[in-house]
């Protein structure tokens, strides 16, 4: 059957318009309560990141949970891998997010996870979408759930991201410049690396709901890449609203993406004898990691672009590490979701054993250049079906021949078409095959 409200990644959409109103919050509350009652504790944790529509959206849902009989626990703003972590650290029956990730703060969106920390299989998400076209009613009185605040979870899990770092480790003596795009991980991943022993220098900690993803964070690497350079930091790291992507920059101001970081951690896990199996990436992985990962030895397989594929193809394959080059990183040795935190803390960690700067590291990596164009478009007309846009685009992979690859998709979450191109060319050249496709498409 076909999702009529769930998308790649829960429900996401403007704020106010679509989905994403007080009502369909309180209705979705209910309708996943009444699923998610069957079993467990009937305990709810609900995190949020700090837009301001977040605030409007807990309420609603913790109404409908309520009525549906479950116990909504409040976190407040917290990232999205700390909910998914703290569900399973507290035996909960599911995790609530509310967050739209790196998108602007007018936007929001609602996901929730397992009590395995895990997304929700499709078979709940339709049983869920099933109850929400009921009518709403109410458990008897005395069944009613009761909402509380778990005032200890942003220590809880600092504590947890310190403890996937090695303890024989520390970053004394390391200057860190860490940005966290105004969003979920604003009072949490500066303590964990202030407390891991680096000299840390803040930037995007000062959420005020508006301002989130707003020319910071792991989606607009300048300002901290220029930050990295003023301050003669040893490198920066920067993390998008929700904390499931991580972006790296070295002391040269140079930016490494999620192709890289994962050539990092997994070269290191295969010197340290840690690597099982090999490395998952997706369709908009860089053929720079494909052929580095090759000479190291490392198999290598591309996933349908989504944290939610990478992982299954982690798991049909029982591999522990995969990523987008967009900074999801998955390491399936700690948390089975995307964490920037901890995915940062392992590159830490891989300069640390090899005694490496983060320059040195990505050394062994040479990216092709890969222009990417994100164009809105009309709804009306599929630019996936438009004869124009799928001509051009292979009229471009004929003139590569072999030496590149172009990919066209739709974002699974905005009326949002990508046109990607890479090749072994010039950026220019291969900007301007890029934009020759994205010329044909109808906005």
């Amino acid at each position: 059957m076909k999702k009529k409200y769930f998308g790649t990644d829960g429900v996401r959409g403007k704020v106010g318009s679509s989905l994403i109103t007080p009502d369909f919050a309180l209705k979705l509350g209910w309708a996943a309560g009444r699923v998610l009652s069957k079993t467990g504790s009937k305990k709810v944790l609900i995190g949020k990141d700090p837009r301001i529509s977040g605030y409007m959206l807990e309420a609603a849902l913790q109404a409908g949970l309520a009525a549906a009989g479950l116990r909504p626990a409040l976190m407040g703003p917290m990232p999205t891998p700390a909910v998914a972590y703290l569900t399973r650290t507290f035996r909960a029956t599911a995790g609530i997010v509310i967050s739209a990730s790196h998108n602007p703060f007018y936007d929001n969106g609602i996901k929730f996870f397992s009590d395995q920390g895990t997304k929700l299989s499709e078979e709940i998400e339709l049983e869920i979408e099933a109850e929400i076209d009921k009518e709403l009613t109410c458990v008897e009185s005395s069944e009613l759930g009761k909402a509380y605040r778990i005032e200890d979870a942003a220590g809880r899990y600092i504590e947890f991201c310190k403890s996937t770092f090695p303890s024989k480790y520390d970053l004394n003596g390391l200057k860190v410049v860490v940005d966290c795009a105004n969003g979920a991980t604003y009072h949490i991943a500066p303590a964990v690396i202030s407390e891991l022993g680096a000299d840390v220098i803040a930037m995007g900690v000062e959420p005020n709901g508006l301002n989130i993803n707003l020319n910071c964070g792991a989606t607009s690497m300048q300002a901290v890449a220029e930050r990295v350079v003023k301050e003669k930091a040893d490198f920066g790291i920067a993390f998008d609203g929700d904390g499931d992507r991580v972006m790296m920059v070295d002391h040269t101001g140079y930016v490494l993406d999620g192709d890289e970081l994962l050539y990092i951690i997994a070269r290191d896990k295969l010197r340290s004898g840690t690597l099982k199996g090999g490395a998952v990436g997706t369709k908009m992985s860089n053929l720079g990691l494909e052929q580095a990962l090759k000479t190291l030895g490392i198999p290598f397989e591309r996933s349908d672009v989504g944290d939610r594929h990478v992982m299954e193809l982690m798991n049909k394959n029982n591999w522990c590490i995969g990523a987008e080059n967009s900074g999801h990183i998955i390491c399936d040795d700690y948390l089975s979701t995307g964490d920037g935190i901890v995915s940062g803390l392992q590159v830490i960690s891989a300069m640390q054993n090899s005694r490496m700067s983060l320059y040195d590291l990505r050394q062994g990596m040479k990216k092709y250049p890969q222009i990417l164009l994100n164009l809105r478009y009309n709804d009306k007309i599929d630019p996936m079906q438009d004869k124009d846009v799928l001509t051009e685009a292979k009229r471009i992979e004929t003139l590569l021949d072999g030496r590149g690859r172009v990919l066209l998709r739709k974002s699974g979450t905005e009326p949002v078409f990508r046109v990607m191109v890479e090749a072994d060319e010039s950026e220019k050249v291969v900007r301007g095959y890029a934009k020759s496709i994205a010329d044909q498409v109808k906005v």
